[in-house]
C-alpha cells in the first residue's frame, strides 16, 4: 500500500492510496463468482454462465462493489499509515481501476485543528456567588402558603389580602403595547407582584368595577421601550377572594406531600440551595468559557459544525412538537450555524485542557451530578438514574458536563476572577 497526503484549503485533506492492481481484480472476480451462483440468463443454466458473459453484464457493478470493499476494508490502514484522523466521514472522490499495474483511490475529508490554549492567567472573568438567606425561604414559604390559601367570593370592596380576578389593558400614551393586556388574570393584593401603583389602585374596589390605574415601569424593567414610563391601565374586577386562614402546620405540609411542616421546611430549603448552586454554576462555567473562546481563535472543520447544527435543529423541533407546535422546516439549519460553531470550538477548548491538566471525573462526581439532574424528574427519579447507570454511553453524556465543570473551575483557578454577590433573586428570577 502506498498512500499521498495532500493539504487543500484550511482544514481539508485529500489521501490518495494506491495497491496493486491484483488486489482490487481479485475482489472483482470473487464477486464474479459468487454472482455466477446466483443469476439467471436466458440459454443459460443457473451457475454455468460464462465468465465472458458475467463480466459484460454485471463487470460495471462488480467493480463498483469491488471498490466500495478494497476501500472499507484498507482505509483505517491508509489512515494510519499516512497518520492523519479525520473529524467526519471521508468521501470518496475519485477511483482509477483502469491501470494496468495499480488501482488508487482518492479521499477527501476535514482534520481537527491543532489547538494551542492561550495562558489561562491572562483572562479576566467574572464570577458569581450568592446564598440562600431567611428572607428567601420566608418568600419560597409564603408563595407555597398562597398557592394552597383557598379564597371564598365576597361582594364587599377589595382590600390588602384578598385575591382579585381582573381583565386589564395597558396604554402608553393612549396606546395599548405588547403584553400589557390579559384577561383572567388573579392577584393577591399586597404582594407586590406588579409594578409600582398597580396594586395600591384596585384596594376598595367592589366586584362590577372598572377602574383607571396608573402605574410605573421601574427605571431597570426587562423591556427597554417600558423601563420608566408611566402607563394607565383599565381595569374590570371581576371577582373579590377573601382568603381562609391557612396556618403553617402539619396540615398545611400534607396538602404539598410532606409529614409534617418541618420536613417539608427542611425538604424546601435543600431544594432552594441545590437550584441556587446549579444556577451559580452554569452562570459561571458560561463567564469562564466566553472568556476562553474569546481568547483562542481558531478554524474548526466546517463538517463538525453542520452535524451540530444539524442536532440543534432537531432538538429546538422536538421540544417545539412536544408543546404541540408543528415545527418541522420552519428553523433552517443557518440559524444554528453561529452556536454550532461556538460548541464545536468550546468542546475542542476544553478537550485540550483535560487532557493537558489531566482532568478526569470521579465516579463520585458523576453521580452527584446525576443525582442533581434527577431532581427535576420528581418521583421518576431513581428511574432516570438508573436508565444512564444501565448503558455507559449514557453515563457518558453526565461524565462529559462533570467534565466541562471542572475545567470551568481549573480555568477559573489560573485565571483573574472579579467575583460578584448576587441575591438568590437575582440569580432564579432575573427579569423580576
Amino acid at each position: 500500500m502506498k498512500t499521498s497526503l495532500s493539504t487543500l484549503e484550511g482544514l481539508k485533506r485529500s489521501l490518495t492510496v494506491e495497491l496493486p492492481i491484483d488486489t482490487f481484480n481479485q475482489k472483482t472476480d470473487t464477486i464474479l463468482q459468487s454472482l455466477a451462483k446466483k443469476v439467471r440468463i436466458d440459454g443459460f443454466r443457473k451457475g454455468k454462465i460464462p465468465a465472458t458473459i458475467l463480466r459484460q453484464r454485471f463487470g460495471a457493478s462488480a467493480k463498483a462493489d469491488a471498490t466500495n470493499e478494497v476501500v472499507s476494508e484498507t482505509l483505517a490502514e491508509a489512515l494510519a499509515d499516512a497518520d492523519v484522523s479525520p473529524a467526519a466521514q471521508p468521501s470518496l472522490t475519485t477511483v482509477d481501476t483502469e491501470n494496468s499495474d495499480n488501482f488508487s483511490y482518492t479521499i477527501e475529508f476535514e482534520v481537527y485543528p491543532e489547538v494551542s490554549v492561550a495562558p489561562l492567567s491572562s483572562l479576566s472573568i467574572d464570577q458569581i456567588s450568592a446564598t440562600v438567606s431567611d428572607e428567601d425561604e420566608e418568600r419560597a414559604l409564603q408563595d407555597l402558603q398562597d398557592r394552597a390559601t383557598e379564597y371564598k367570593t365576597v361582594k364587599r370592596k377589595s382590600k390588602n389580602g384578598d385575591r382579585l380576578i381582573i381583565d386589564f389593558e395597558g396604554l402608553l400614551d393612549g396606546e395599548s403595547f405588547e403584553g400589557g393586556a390579559a384577561e383572567g388574570f388573579e392577584i393577591v393584593l399586597g404582594r407586590g407582584a406588579m409594578i409600582e401603583g398597580f396594586e395600591r389602585g384596585l384596594i376598595d374596589v367592589s366586584a362590577g368595577k372598572t377602574v383607571e390605574v396608573k402605574a410605573t415601569f421601574p427605571e431597570d424593567y426587562h423591556v427597554e421601550n417600558l423601563a420608566g414610563r408611566e402607563a394607565v391601565f383599565k381595569v374590570k374586577i371581576n371577582k373579590v377572594g377573601s382568603p381562609k386562614e391557612m396556618k403553617r402546620d402539619d396540615e398545611f405540609a400534607k396538602k404539598y406531600g410532606e409529614k409534617d411542616f418541618e420536613t417539608m421546611k427542611s425538604h424546601m430549603s435543600n431544594q432552594m440551595q441545590m437550584e441556587l448552586s446549579s444556577r451559580v454554576v452554569q452562570q459561571n462555567k458560561d463567564a469562564a468559557f466566553t472568556a476562553l473562546l474569546t481568547a483562542n481563535d481558531f478554524e474548526v472543520p466546517e463538517g463538525s459544525i453542520s452535524t451540530e447544527a444539524i442536532k440543534l435543529q432537531q432538538d429546538m423541533e422536538a421540544r417545539m412538537e412536544q408543546q404541540g407546535i408543528p415545527s418541522k422546516g420552519n428553523f433552517p439549519e443557518a440559524m444554528f450555524q453561529e452556536e454550532a460553531s461556538r460548541r464545536v470550538k468550546l468542546g475542542l477548548l476544553v478537550n485540550k485542557i483535560a487532557n493537558d491538566r489531566e482532568i478526569k471525573p470521579e465516579k463520585e462526581q458523576v453521580d452527584a451530578k446525576l443525582k442533581e439532574m434527577s431532581m427535576q424528574y420528581g418521583e421518576s427519579a431513581q428511574q432516570m438514574i438508573d436508565w444512564h447507570n444501565s448503558d455507559p454511553s449514557r453515563l457518558a453524556s453526565v461524565e462529559s458536563i462533570v467534565v466541562e465543570e471542572l475545567v470551568a473551575k481549573h480555568v477559573a483557578l489560573e485565571a483573574k476572577v472579579n467575583v460578584t454577590e448576587k441575591t438568590f433573586q437575582e440569580i432564579m428570577n432575573p427579569q423580576s
